[in-house]
């Protein structure tokens, strides 16, 4: 019966040898341009939930330029980061009504 974690065979060509090599590091920077995104778009969000328009429209300035690198490497559509832009910069400008 085999076991439950599956293991990974190592690859012999040389090429797929450095395929490998160049994947953990391009993994290894989309994950971090992630987390950064992520980052992002949270101080927005908690600028936000807590009132605080001025800092909100800063923290939204920041991120846009976040959103637009990570986009133009490729790592997220550009739908995906207009749409990210959009949704904050609307919360953003709903806050003018409630506060």
């Amino acid at each position: 019966m085999p076991s439950a974690a599956k293991v990974k065979k190592t690859v012999r060509i040389a090429s797929g040898r450095k395929r490998v090599r160049q994947d953990v590091k391009l993994n290894a920077a989309n994950s971090s341009l992630r987390s950064k995104f992520r980052t992002a778009i949270k101080g927005v969000l908690k600028a936000v939930k807590a009132g605080d328009k001025a800092v909100a429209a800063d923290a939204f300035k920041t991120a846009q330029s976040v959103i637009d690198s990570i986009a133009d490497k490729g790592i997220f559509h550009k739908n995906k980061a207009a749409r990210h832009k959009s949704r904050l910069s609307a919360k953003i400008k709903g806050m003018t009504v409630t506060a």
